[in-house]
C-alpha cells in the first residue's frame, strides 16, 4: 500500500514539474490549462480545511514566493495520495476479512465428507 502511494506521489510530481517547466518555457494555453487542473486537487483540499483563503491573500500580498506556493500545492498533494491509499486499503482489508470470515463461516458449517 505505501509502496504504491509512494510511486504515485513521485509520477504526480514529476509531471507536476513537467508541466510546470513547459508553463515556463513553452507557454500555451493547452499547458496553462494542464497546469490549474494538477492545481485544483490540492487547491480544493486546502480549501476544505480553511487555508486556501490566507495562502491566497499571502501569494497576492507577495509574503509567500511562486516556488513556495508550489511546494505547499505539492506536499498537500502527497498527503492525499498517502490518505486516499490509506483508506482504500482499510477498506480492502476490510473486505478481505469479511470475505475470508464468510468463507471460514461456510466451511465450519459444511458436513464432512
Amino acid at each position: 500500500m505505501g509502496s504504491n502511494a509512494f510511486l504515485l506521489s513521485i509520477i504526480y510530481l514529476l509531471v507536476g514539474i513537467a508541466v510546470e517547466s513547459a508553463r515556463r518555457l513553452y507557454p500555451s494555453r493547452f499547458v496553462q490549462r494542464l497546469s490549474l487542473s494538477l492545481d485544483s486537487l490540492p487547491a480544493r483540499a486546502l480549501e476544505l480545511v480553511g487555508v486556501m483563503d490566507r495562502l491566497r491573500l499571502d501569494y497576492t500580498n507577495g509574503q509567500i514566493l511562486d516556488y513556495q506556493a508550489r511546494l505547499i500545492f505539492a506536499g498537500t498533494t502527497i498527503v492525499i495520495i498517502f490518505v486516499l491509499a490509506f483508506v482504500v486499503g482499510m477498506l480492502v482489508g476490510s473486505l478481505r476479512s469479511y470475505v475470508e470470515r464468510r468463507a471460514l463461516k461456510k466451511a465450519s458449517h459444511r458436513p464432512p465428507g
